[in-house]
């Protein structure tokens, strides 16, 4: 077969939209599978549905591959071209969508094409700077140096290629940069922001160049959220035969995708995602958006998946299947942690369902375990907020999220500490390893012979798990050793059920 590119679907006289030639505004740093799944793909749809026609040059920010088989060398060979399947339900339908990618230009390698990267500041097209360099990626490494090509982090490549710009266009307004930081942080775009000002106070480069920056950037911390599946390694033969061409690059994802970007309203005219009707809000503050979507999407997972695995379940999706569970689930969300948030009730049950939809995605097999990771600070951070919010609105507690520290002790119930983390069994004798902090482990091992009282007792006064909330919680450590004592006597369904 043919590898894909512009010749090969013109002579499969391809039907679907494509945009081969426009002007390179937008610079993407980061060319994984979720910003192909994501930027670009929103991108790609608003080039086809209003006049954005814009392509993206991708920069793989580390270098760490290069040659004939990295990521670079395969997206130039396909001239940017690559397949996307969105897949999952939406509206209770199963959906399978396949879209062909056209919005990206080419691929450059930071190590071997940094010129190239910084000649892109010289672009008087260019407005957009995107970014994914993953959690570690923003951050500010002081022994970065104004003369590295390139310097090792992030930020600072970013500096050094804004102050390129700003020596190039720096008396003409308009000319500054429109920066969307997707790394996984709080307040992303501020986060970044305070790099690149701190490189150039460290570099002492000119008080105009600082002015510049505040002037004419704007950098938006935003919120995404899409589950990303990436290549399909078992299916990619039998998707390459069926389109008739040879694609190394197919992506993968969930049909669900939501982008909250922080910034003023006239960002809605240059980013005409909503005219395209893409899932994509601009709005004043996004952190409503995100205390959404950690409480309900998040926090679903960690309230149930203890409880679920302990129950017998392995993935998320089998889970859905199971009334009880599904129902316990929905308690939790609907009635529990939604009367907490502070956005509008519908709009919390309109993302609510979308959640559920996801969690029935038959295209993935999310794994209980996987998610089991670090469940202590993911129960800290996405959990006990709506414990709290729910206690101090109603004056009680919240029955299905008090009943998920149980499922979170008795799951940690480990018998045995190794170097791959702490063993325990459930109810059929499957063992299990439980995977946290060091300190986590060796807590939980120490109290192996402790009753359901001392336990309970121990781990709420711990304040290096919790602060101190959860031991002053009026009655909240007498429910959760009642429910400990359930779970260990009857089973995690048992106490499902009867939170039901």
């Amino acid at each position: 077969m043919n590898t894909l590119c512009y010749k090969t679907l013109e002579e499969q006289n391809y039907q679907g939209y494509l945009l081969k030639d426009a002007p390179e505004r937008i610079l993407q740093f980061g060319e994984g599978n979720f910003m192909r799944a994501f930027i670009d793909y929103f991108v790609d749809v608003m080039n086809e549905k209003t006049d954005f026609k814009s392509k993206i040059v991708l920069v793989q920010p580390t270098g760490r591959h290069t040659g004939p088989g990295s990521i670079t060398h395969k997206l130039n060979e396909q001239e940017g071209l690559y397949t996307l399947y969105l897949r999952g339900f939406e509206k209770g339908k199963k959906v399978n969508d396949k879209r062909i990618i056209s919005c990206v230009s080419r691929c450059l390698n930071v190590k071997e094409d940094y010129a190239a990267v910084m000649e892109c500041a010289e672009n008087p097209d260019l407005r957009f700077i995107t970014c994914n360099t993953t959690e570690a990626g923003i951050v500010y490494d002081p022994a970065c140096q104004f003369t590295d090509t390139p310097p090792s982090s992030y930020p600072a490549k970013l500096t050094q290629f804004l102050y390129r710009r700003f020596k190039t266009f720096g008396q003409n307004a308009g000319k500054g940069c429109i920066l969307l930081a997707c790394e996984l942080i709080e307040e992303n775009g501020k986060a970044l922001k305070k790099c690149v000002l701190d490189y150039a106070k460290q570099w002492n480069l000119e008080e105009a160049f600082l002015n510049w920056i505040e002037k004419e950037n704007l950098f938006c911390s935003t919120l995404v959220d899409r589950i990303v599946t990436g290549y399909p390694k078992n299916e990619a033969d039998s998707l390459n035969a069926d389109n008739g061409y040879e694609d190394s690059l197919i992506d993968t994802g969930e049909v669900f995708g939501s982008w909250v970007i922080e910034g003023p309203d006239s960002l809605k005219k240059e980013l005409p995602f909503e005219e395209a009707g893409l899932p994509v809000l601009i709005t004043d503050d996004h952190k409503p958006y995100k205390q959404r979507k950690v409480r309900i999407l998040n926090g679903a997972h960690t309230s149930m998946v203890l409880g679920a695995y302990l129950a017998g379940q392995d993935i998320v999706r089998d889970c859905m299947d199971d009334e009880t569970i599904l129902n316990f689930m929905n308690k939790t969300i609907y009635e529990e942690i939604i009367p907490t948030l502070s956005l509008p009730e519908e709009d919390c049950k309109e993302f609510a369902f979308a959640v559920t939809e996801r969690f029935k995605n038959p295209f993935i097999d999310h794994a209980l375990l996987s998610i089991s990771l670090n469940s202590t600070s993911k129960w800290r951070a996405r959990v006990m907020p709506s414990l709290q919010g729910y206690v101090d609105k109603f004056g009680k507690l919240p029955t299905c999220i008090t009943a998920s520290f149980a499922f979170y002790l008795a799951f940690y119930r480990g018998t045995e500490l190794t170097d791959e983390g702490l063993i325990a069994r459930r109810s059929n004798g499957d063992s299990y390893t439980i995977s946290d902090d060091k300190q986590v482990l060796e807590f939980f091992y120490a109290h192996k012979d402790a009753d359901a009282k001392e336990l309970v007792h121990d781990v709420c006064a711990n304040t290096e798990f919790w602060g101190s909330y959860l031991s002053k919680l009026p009655g909240f450590e007498a429910e959760v050793a009642n429910m400990l004592d359930m779970i260990e006597s009857k089973g995690a369904y048992a106490l499902m059920k009867k939170c039901c």
